[in-house]
C-alpha cells in the first residue's frame, strides 16, 4: 500500500474508534502510531513517539494552559461567577428577557476569566438557571442562553483553543488572544439582540424584572471591580508588550488568588481542591495535544494534508468558495467531535491550504473558533447542551437544542460578517503590533 492509502485507512480507524467512545487522546495515539509504524518502521514509530510524548509535556510554551486554567478555577471556586451574574442582572435586568441577556453578558466576563466553554456553561448552570426560573423565564430560552453563553468561553481570551491552535501552527498567542477580543464582544452584543427581539414578540418568553436605581447599578460594580481591572491588565499587558502570554497568564493566575483572598473567599481546603482540579484538567488538555501531535506526524508522513491542499488549490473556485467548502466541513465535523479536538485533528490537514490560498492564519484562527463554537450547541454532540442537562435534568435534551437554535443562527450570521470583513478579527493585532 501507499502512504497515502494508509494515511485513509487510519483516519478511518481513528473515526471507528471515536465513535466507539475511545478517549480522544488514546484514539490519535493508537491510529497515529500503527500508521506511522506501517508508513516508516516500528522502531522509528518508537522513537517518535516517546520524543513527542517528552517534547510535549516539558514544552516551557504549554506553561501558559495550567496557568490559565489555575485563574479559571479560583474564578469558578471563590464566587466570581454569581458577583458577575449579580452585577449584569443589576445593569440589565428590567428590559425584556433581562435576565437571559444578564447571563449572556455573565458568560462573557466568566469566559474571560476560565478560558474554557464547558466550565463557563457548567458555572452558569448552576448560578442563572435557578433565577430564570424563579422570575417565570420559560425553560427553552433560558436553558438555550446558559448553552450558547458558555461557548463564549471558548472565544474571549484567554481561550484553551487559542493557545493549542497557535502552538500548533507556531502563531503569537498574544495576537490570538486579540483577535478574539472583538469578536467575542460582537456576538455578545448578538446573542442580547437576538433574546431581546424574541422576548420583546413575545414577553412570556422573558418577563422584565425590577429596574435598579443608578445607585444600586454602580455599587454593583464593587463585586467584579476588581476582576474585571485584572482582565484589562493581563490583556492590555499583553497589548503593549509589557509581558509574554506566559507572563501574563502568571500575572492573572496570581491576581485572581489575591482578589480570593482579600474577598476571604480562599482556604486552604478550597485551595486543595482548584490545585487538584488544575492538575487534573491541565493533564487532560496536554495528553490530548501529545496525542495530536504524534497523529499530526503520521499525517504528514503519509502525505494526507499536501495533497488535500494542492487538490483544494487545483479546484476551478475563487479562494473565498474553497474556504466556503472548509467552513461546511468544519460545521459539520462540529457537530460530531469535540472543538479542541476537531482542531487538534483538523488544523494540520488545512492549515498549509489557507497558507496556499493567502488568507491571514490569525484570521483563520479566530474563524474556527467560531465555527466550532456552533458545534458545542448543535446536536448529536452539542457539548455545552449536555453539561446543562446534565446538571438540570428536569429540562428536556430537545428544549435545550431548540432553546439554542436561535443562537445557532447568529453564529452563523457572525461568521459571515467575519468572512466578508476580516478586519474584525485583525483590526487590535494589527494595531498592537
Amino acid at each position: 500500500m501507499t502512504p497515502l492509502q494508509i494515511g485513509l485507512i487510519g483516519c478511518l480507524l481513528l473515526f471507528i474508534l471515536l465513535f466507539s467512545s475511545m478517549p480522544v487522546a488514546v484514539a490519535m495515539i493508537v491510529s497515529g502510531l500503527a500508521g506511522f509504524a506501517l508508513i516508516v518502521s516500528p522502531h522509528a514509530a518508537t522513537s517518535m513517539i516517546t520524543a513527542e510524548l517528552f517534547d510535549t509535556f516539558s514544552s516551557y510554551n504549554l506553561t501558559v494552559i495550567p496557568l490559565f486554567v489555575l485563574m479559571g478555577q479560583v474564578a469558578f471556586h471563590a464566587g466570581i461567577s454569581p458577583r458577575l451574574f449579580k452585577t449584569a442582572y443589576t445593569w440589565i435586568g428590567h428590559l425584556p428577557g433581562g435576565l437571559a441577556m444578564a447571563t449572556i453578558g455573565a458568560c462573557a466576563g466568566f469566559g474571560a476569566i476560565s478560558g474554557s466553554g464547558p466550565a463557563t456553561t457548567a458555572t452558569m448552570t448552576s448560578v442563572a438557571l435557578p433565577e430564570m426560573r424563579r422570575y417565570k423565564y420559560s425553560d427553552e430560552l433560558s436553558s438555550g442562553a446558559v448553552a450558547a453563553g458558555g461557548s463564549l468561553g471558548m472565544l474571549i481570551p484567554p481561550s484553551v483553543v487559542f493557545i493549542v491552535y497557535a502552538l500548533m501552527t507556531e502563531q503569537s498567542i498574544g495576537k490570538l488572544f486579540l483577535a478574539g477580543i472583538i469578536p467575542g464582544l460582537f456576538i455578545t452584543i448578538l446573542f442580547c439582540l437576538s433574546i431581546f427581539v424574541r422576548c420583546l414578540r413575545n414577553p412570556n418568553l422573558g418577563p422584565a424584572g425590577p429596574k435598579a436605581t443608578w445607585s444600586e447599578k454602580f455599587k454593583s460594580l464593587n463585586g467584579v471591580l476588581e476582576t474585571l481591572l485584572l482582565f484589562a491588565f493581563v490583556m492590555g499587558g499583553m497589548f503593549f508588550g509589557l509581558f509574554t502570554p506566559i507572563e501574563a497568564a502568571a500575572v492573572g493566575a496570581g491576581g485572581s488568588l489575591v482578589i480570593a483572598l482579600v474577598k476571604r473567599s480562599m482556604s486552604w481546603k478550597l485551595l486543595h481542591r482548584i490545585l487538584l482540579e488544575t492538575v487534573r484538567t491541565s493533564g487532560m488538555i496536554f495528553f490530548i495535544v501529545a496525542a495530536a501531535v504524534v497523529f499530526g506526524r503520521f499525517l504528514a508522513v503519509s502525505q494526507i494534508p499536501f495533497e488535500l491542499a494542492s487538490w483544494f488549490v487545483s479546484l476551478p473556485l475563487p479562494p473565498f468558495m474553497v474556504m466556503g467548502l472548509i467552513i461546511i466541513f468544519f460545521l459539520f465535523m462540529g457537530c460530531f467531535i469535540d472543538s479542541l479536538a476537531l482542531v487538534l485533528l483538523t488544523v494540520p490537514i488545512f492549515y498549509p491550504v489557507i497558507q496556499t490560498l493567502g488568507y491571514d492564519p490569525i484570521w483563520f484562527g479566530v474563524l474556527i473558533v467560531v465555527i466550532t463554537q456552533m458545534g458545542v450547541i448543535t446536536p448529536p454532540v452539542g457539548v455545552n447542551v449536555y453539561v446543562v442537562s446534565g446538571i438540570e435534568r428536569n429540562i428536556p435534551l430537545q428544549t435545550i437544542f431548540k432553546g439554542a437554535l436561535p443562537f445557532l443562527y447568529m453564529l452563523i450570521v457572525f461568521a459571515a460578517l467575519l468572512m466578508l470583513f476580516p478586519q474584525i478579527a485583525l483590526f487590535l493585532p494589527n494595531i498592537g503590533h
